[in-house]
């Protein structure tokens, strides 16, 4: 019997992180820093509405762009926070969490062979989703010497006939990287002079420190050439029920909506109603948790330090990012030796694109008192390697 699985699946990668977690599951007394989930429960007030809209019996269908009381409020929130308006006829689109929202955006803009500039390190996700869309990742990397921010000299430097697309994700994953607005306005000049797309992945807005984030849609220029990605799952720890959005120009906007159409329908109803309350009376809620996770953001980049782990500081999101350069390790060697040794889960930095190579991500949404104890761990770790 001939082989039936396709060709372009067999040479994607799979993802860099799964092993470290396969491993940690097998194992006792094991502290994870390696999954980016909030370690906060859904706020009682917002799953309370996804639970009510089950018992009032809203088991039905959407609208296939989700509800218009949703589209309304993230028209409105949007708006609110960063003076972008967004129509919630035909430019708000609620999806089943940003992974659906990147998809769909990249099938819509892409042909075969197209080139989509994709900024890392990054997600793990995003080179490989540009490839099921049917384009060509180029990878530009991000360097420490820039404090992981793209240079408009970089993205440059990739540009060919085929570019189509700069796909970036500030706040970012893994580094915590925040774009200033410097760099912001060399990526919009960029994506200017050679009339691309610009498709940003906003996830993490809402969990940065002591800066502001900026919308890159509110860039001049940039409204009509940007695809703003975000949701609901980090900032209101809604990972589990899978809603998040993508807004963008009316005529964008139809090419994706006709792709979800066929692909998801609408996405989750219980969802939609715990995500409207999320935005509309969950502004609490989100402060506590951004600054819980400040307090850990500062326990462990200063740990990291002390242990000779040189860690610049995360600004955004809930990652550190530290150089393990001085363990004479490869980034993989020291996860895995980590873990097997003081049972303690980080992702090798390589995981996340060439640029991340000799760093480690370590997530800080584990509790405060579990952060100083993987420490301690980490401590005896590079007493013994460092």
């Amino acid at each position: 019997m001939r082989d039936f699985i396709s060709q372009s699946v067999q040479k994607m990668k799979p993802s860099g992180i799964r092993r470290y977690f396969d491993i940690a599951a097998t194992m006792e007394n094991v502290i994870t820093l390696g999954i980016g989930e909030p370690n906060f429960v859904t706020p009682g007030h917002i799953m309370q509405a996804g639970m009510d809209s089950l018992m009032a019996g809203k088991t039905a269908y959407t609208s296939n762009s989700g509800t218009i009381e949703l589209r309304r409020a993230i028209s409105a929130y949007i708006e609110r926070l960063y003076g972008v308006y967004y129509s919630p006829d035909d430019q708000v689109l609620v999806t089943v969490g940003v992974s659906e929202a990147l998809f769909l955006a990249l099938r819509a803009v892409l042909d075969p062979g197209d080139e989509v500039i994709v900024v890392q390190p990054c997600f793990v996700a995003n080179a490989a989703a540009v490839e099921m869309a049917g384009g060509v990742p180029v990878i530009v990397n991000a360097l420490i010497d820039d404090e992981f921010q793209i240079t408009g000299a970089a993205l440059e430097d990739a540009i060919t006939p085929r570019t189509k697309a700069i796909l970036i994700s500030y706040p970012n994953n893994p580094t915590g990287a925040v774009l200033d607005h410097a760099h912001m306005l060399e990526v919009a000049a960029v994506a200017e002079k050679h009339d691309l797309l610009v498709i940003s992945d906003e996830i993490y807005e809402r969990l940065v420190y002591d800066v502001d984030h900026e919308c890159f849609a509110s860039l001049p220029g940039m409204y009509d050439r940007t695809i703003l990605l975000s949701g609901m799952s980090k900032s209101y720890a809604m990972t589990g029920w899978r809603v998040g959005y993508a807004t963008a120009s009316a005529p964008l906007m139809d090419a994706m909506r006709k792709l979800h159409q066929y692909l998801i329908m609408s996405a989750p109803t219980m969802s939609q109603h715990a995500a409207l309350r999320a935005l509309t009376e969950g502004e609490g809620d989100v402060e506590d948790m951004r600054q819980q996770y400040d307090r850990r953001r500062r326990l462990i980049v200063n740990g990291f330090n002390n242990l000779g782990l040189t860690c610049f500081e995360p600004r955004g999101a809930f990652y550190a990012f530290p150089n393990i350069e001085a363990s004479g390790m490869s980034d993989e060697d020291f996860c895995e030796r980590l873990l097997m040794e003081e049972q303690v889960a980080v992702v090798p930095g390589s995981a996340f694109g060439d640029s991340g190579r000799g760093f480690i991500r370590a997530s800080y949404t584990n509790s405060y008192e579990n952060i100083e104890e993987a420490l301690e761990r980490m401590a005896r770790f590079m007493r013994r390697h460092g």
